[in-house]
């Protein structure tokens, strides 16, 4: 994907604050710290979300984040650790306190919306509202005001069946909102829907998102909807967090492979001295700023250009290898080159290109990109 460039925080090191963090117990927001032990899988995530901040929740499957969510929502224990909303004590297994979660002050909008079938949009949307006290007329009017502001008023007597997944995301989201949550979940909710609707809904749900109130987590495996949605992002893996920070400084400072391939960087690994890069797979890099000790280096595979013979011009990181995969990406071509003694690198070209130097599994090719390419920060 297009996106370059959330800064950072590797697992076991001092998290770097983003500008706009507020302290969340004191903000009314979640203050969190899972333990959750599901057999041999281990969750082990502090958390912190003040009100107004929308934190996206990245990772790999399997990496924990619906387990996570679950525990938020009430649907899951701790099995150590606590969760706090707005200085209320939902969840605290030391202390034998759990919160159920039809009485935690929480909203969860979910991946297949899970509107109840028999009932109208207006009803599904005015159905929390009659869960927590509202009278019916009360219910129904708040209801209406709703679906208003999705967008979908027009649909109100339809019933789920009737709707488009726009539509139904749209009241699943209203449904959410209508009982002013002070914190809300969404677990994948622009899966389902295709490309040309995903885009116009993703656009309303950043802005919803950005007039609510409250704290909100969202779960999602697409790194454009966390890009636009979300003001701060964490990266989960293998129940940790491995990064945790701000979009663009996400983008631009991957910490791990899976953020980096992510965020469609090369990410390399080594131990700097001088304008050079001992790198961990082999071989040296020349970097455009002096450096000292252990470095992680970032760069795109567009700056990276592949030739049948050994390159001339000023590029000066040079090797040899053979192309190990190519991949379409819209409208360029991902090649993966591998070189022994060297790390494996993905360059992007042209599909003329990849004719005109007849690339092809196991042809050998030089690559070479400039070192004023690369990104240098500490590991």
């Amino acid at each position: 994907m297009g996106v370059r460039s959330v800064l950072v925080t590797a697992s076991g090191s001092a998290p770097t604050q983003p500008r706009d963090r507020r302290d969340a117990a004191a903000g009314g927001g979640v203050a969190a710290q899972l333990r959750i032990s599901r057999g041999e899988f281990h969750v082990d995530v502090d958390l912190e979300v003040p009100q107004g901040q929308v934190v996206a929740l990245l990772g790999p499957n399997g990496a924990g984040k619906t387990t996570v969510l679950h525990a938020l929502a009430g649907l899951l224990r701790l099995t150590d650790g606590s969760i706090g909303l707005a200085g209320r004590v939902l969840d605290d297994p030391a202390h034998r306190r759990f919160v159920p979660a039809e009485q935690r002050h929480v909203g969860m909008v979910f991946q297949d919306y899970l509107l109840f079938p028999h009932l109208s949009a207006l009803d599904n949307v005015a159905f929390g509202l009659r869960a927590r006290g509202a009278g019916r007329g009360a219910a129904r009017a708040t209801a209406t005001r709703w679906l208003e502001r999705v967008g979908v008023l027009e649909h109100a007597d339809s019933r789920p069946r009737q709707l488009s997944g726009g539509q139904a995301q749209r009241v699943a989201l209203a449904r959410a909102l209508a009982t002013e949550p002070g914190l809300l979940l969404l677990d994948e909710p622009l899966a389902a829907l295709d490309a040309a609707t995903r885009l116009e809904v993703r656009a309303d749900l950043a802005r919803h998102l950005r007039e609510f109130g409250g704290s909100a987590v969202l779960v999602t495996h697409d790194p454009l909807d966390a890009m636009v949605i979300a003001d701060r992002i964490i990266v989960l893996e293998q129940g940790r967090v491995v990064q945790d920070g701000l979009p663009a400084e996400v983008a631009r400072a991957p910490r791990t492979d899976y953020v980096a391939r992510l965020v469609g960087l090369n990410l390399l690994r080594g131990a700097g001295t001088g304008p050079m890069v001992a790198l961990e797979a082999g071989g040296v890099l020349h970097v455009a700023d002096p450096v000292d000790g252990p470095v992680l280096v970032a760069f795109p595979p567009t700056s990276v250009t592949l030739h049948r013979r050994h390159p001339e011009g000023s590029a000066r990181n040079v090797w040899q290898g053979t192309i190990a995969g190519l991949e379409q990406h819209a409208h360029t071509v991902r090649a993966q080159v591998a070189a022994p003694g060297h790390p494996a690198v993905l360059a992007d070209v042209t599909p003329s290109a990849v004719a005109e130097l007849d690339l092809a599994v196991g042809a050998p090719v030089w690559l070479s990109f400039k070192a004023t390419d690369t990104h240098v920060y500490p590991a």
